[in-house]
């Protein structure tokens, strides 16, 4: 056991008690049940994949709903829902939700060697299913962006043990139900893995070009969605969106000066990103940290960019926090997380339309934190009683 100021590691890995995963499997099934009794289709946003494949199956364009901002392989992913009675999805879905995200959260562990078993798995869970409230959006919505919060920790474990072919296939397929991990193809550049970002390219490029095929309308997705992506034209997405490039405007910030200022910040994280790859430190660290950064600077400029996106990388930095020069140990980190505790009331904030500068502030401090920290670490750089080795450690030793 490592002593001192590393005590706090040993603590984390060590097994929890049965009372705590009780009440967490309480906290979760309770989220899963609440959703299923207050949405229908499994959450409105699965309700437009759901709706779009009904709509294909009647012979019509699933991109005649704008809202469909999927490759046609996720249409067919849907397929199966579509046949399936609203009633039943309603049930299905948030139960799939939450058992995608506790494995998610199990993926990133398991990246950093942490035992499923320990304190921080049961207390890192039951903090973002209580403490973070887009955790409980995500249940009540069925996004599929529960598909990269998946995906992602998964790749990185893969990755960490050498296997990066198969790392480059889980992205792809993730790509190909929804295209908010394609940012991840950076990561392969810079392993210079490339045979696996082939396999990365291929695998939604097949299965989109298959299923476009089938569609009345092939190149829908390129006419109509990825326009309505460039240009953002939504006016009620985007009272929710928290990229700068959504929210500046609405602070008085002409269009086009927030767009480049969000370019220029994504191009400086991905930069960070870059220098944290080549940094030194454990495996995991780096990979989960490069991936954070290469995902959070995404975020600053992809339109749309809700704060359920924020749990793709959320997971992976706060499995880390048994590694003493983990990100997740620095106070800016927690500090970003404050505006998304569920039940607090902001003052001049407290309409749901007004909630995207809550998240653009989340989003914008974690990027500037993951990134600072990035360049600190590639320069040897560490905080007071910081020494890396020492969590790691205490993880091996558990």
């Amino acid at each position: 056991m490592v002593t001192g100021k590393s005590d706090i590691s040993g603590w984390l890995v060590h097994p929890a008690g049965r009372h705590l995963w009780a009440g967490l499997a309480v906290l979760l099934g309770v989220l899963a049940v609440q959703a299923a009794r207050v949405t229908s289709d499994g959450g409105m946003d699965n309700a437009i994949v759901v709706d779009a494949a009904r709509t294909w199956l009647a012979g019509g364009s699933p991109y005649d709903d704008r809202h469909f901002l999927y490759l046609p392989s996720a249409l067919l992913a849907a397929v199966p829902q579509a046949l399936l009675p609203r009633s039943v999805l309603g049930v299905l879905v948030p139960m799939a939700v939450t058992a995608a995200l506790a494995l998610g959260w199990a993926c990133a562990l398991r990246l950093y060697r942490v035992p499923l078993r320990s304190r921080i798995a049961a207390l890192g869970l039951l903090g973002l299913a209580a403490g973070f409230a887009p955790f409980g959006q995500l249940v009540r919505l069925g996004n599929w962006t529960v598909t990269a919060a998946l995906a992602l920790p998964l790749c990185l474990l893969l990755a960490s043990r050498g296997r990066w072919v198969a790392a480059g296939a889980v992205i792809g397929v993730a790509v190909a139900l929804k295209p908010l991990l394609a940012p991840m193809a950076l990561l392969f550049c810079f392993a210079r893995r490339w045979r696996a970002l082939g396999v990365l390219v291929l695998v939604p490029s097949a299965a989109s070009v298959s299923a476009a095929l089938l569609m009345p309308d092939p190149a829908g997705f390129l006419t109509r969605t990825l326009p309505f992506l460039l240009r953002g034209d939504d006016a009620f997405v985007r009272l929710y969106e928290a990229s700068p490039a959504a929210v500046l405007p609405r602070l008085g910030v002409p269009e086009a000066p927030a767009g480049v200022l969000a370019l220029l910040a994504a191009a400086a994280g991905v930069v960070c990103a870059y220098r944290r790859w080549r940094g030194p430190g454990p495996v995991p660290l780096r990979l989960a940290e490069t991936s954070a950064g290469l995902m959070l600077s995404a975020f600053l400029v992809s339109r749309p960019s809700y704060n359920h996106y924020l749990l793709v990388v959320l997971p992976l930095m706060l499995a880390g926090l048994p590694y003493a020069g983990a990100v997740a140990r620095r106070p800016w980190f927690w500090l970003a997380l404050v505006p998304q505790l569920p039940g607090v009331t902001w003052p001049w904030l407290e309409s749901g339309r007004r909630r995207a500068f809550r998240d653009a502030f989340t989003l914008g401090v974690l990027a500037v934190t993951v990134a600072r920290h990035g360049l600190r670490t590639a320069r040897g750089e560490h905080g007071p009683g910081e020494a890396p080795v020492d969590g790691r450690r205490a993880v091996e030793s558990s």
